[in-house]
């Protein structure tokens, strides 16, 4: 016999201990659903890709990528369990129940995961595949890849990549409050830029999101500009101590520069007649 839950997966589970840990949070037991929500992110991305893939046919692979984020974020997840009202089929501990666990969207998204990795371990991709469909079906015909936006790391990233420069670093300076309850701070840097920036969120992804929209908009404010060194582009905050020194080494305090005396001084780090390089702007932040 099937449950409510299982008549809205469209699935009925045979091995009913398998069922319930993927229904199980880690403050009610030991024998948990967080090995099955690791699962069910791989099935859960493999299966939208499949869906894209075909659906999608005339995406590029930039446009697809961009689609299946929309889909697999932690958001859309949290969407599509709670039209399945998931929240009220979760087996949580005392502490989770009374601070609203069953509502909170990473709880939700971790076990839709994991109810996908439970299929998958029972009846196989195809299963899961079909399940997924199903559930994702309204999120797949309102995506448009004409709007569905970057999020602010890919957009840092390709700014950066678009720049020839290394990727951001994000290093994860604190973590606050209880297990159910977690909040972190996140650092952004950009050591060619000689930037830093912090981001907080409740879960570890949306700290870095934050830190790389932070990012976004201080690189939009301006404050950076190329600086030449051993005739090599340099990109450094024109506010950092760093940019200042450099400046000071390359005019003396005690000079005025002269823009005609100071041509052949530039064209002997510019031979040929090349062209100098423009600082990079950054993209708007959203």
């Amino acid at each position: 016999m099937s449950t409510a839950l299982e008549t809205r997966l469209g699935y009925v589970f045979r091995d009913r201990t398998l069922f319930d840990r993927a229904l199980t949070h880690r403050s009610f037991g030991a024998d948990h659903n967080e090995r099955l929500e690791f699962l069910g992110d791989s099935v859960l991305n493999l299966s939208a890709a499949a869906l894209l893939y075909h659906q999608a046919a005339r995406q590029d692979e930039g446009q697809l990528s961009r689609l299946r984020a929309a889909l697999v974020r932690a958001e859309a997840l949290a969407e599509v369990a709670k039209a399945i009202d998931l929240g009220r089929f979760l087996r949580l501990g005392e502490g989770e129940l009374q601070s609203g666990g069953a509502k909170r969207e990473s709880i939700l998204a971790d076990a839709l995961e994991a109810l996908l990795g439970a299929i998958y371990l029972e009846a196989g991709f195809d299963a899961a595949q079909d399940v997924m469909r199903r559930l994702f079906a309204p999120l797949l015909e309102a995506l448009d890849a004409d709007v569905v936006r970057k999020d602010a790391k890919t957009q840092l990233q390709e700014f950066l990549q678009g720049q020839r420069l290394p990727l951001p670093a994000y290093t994860v300076l604190d973590v606050r409050g209880a297990a159910h309850q977690q909040q972190f701070r996140v650092e952004c840097a950009v050591p060619a830029l000689g930037l830093k920036v912090e981001g907080e969120g409740d879960s570890r992804r949306r700290a870095e999101q934050e830190a790389a929209a932070r990012m976004i908009a201080r690189m939009a404010r301006g404050g950076t500009q190329p600086v030449r060194g051993r005739n090599k582009p340099v990109f450094v905050d024109a506010r950092s101590p760093s940019a200042s020194r450099e400046s000071a080494a390359q005019t003396p305090p005690e000079q005025t520069p002269d823009p005609q005396a100071a041509q052949p001084a530039v064209q002997e780090h510019n031979p040929a007649g090349a062209k100098t390089r423009r600082a990079p702007r950054p993209p708007r932040p959203t």
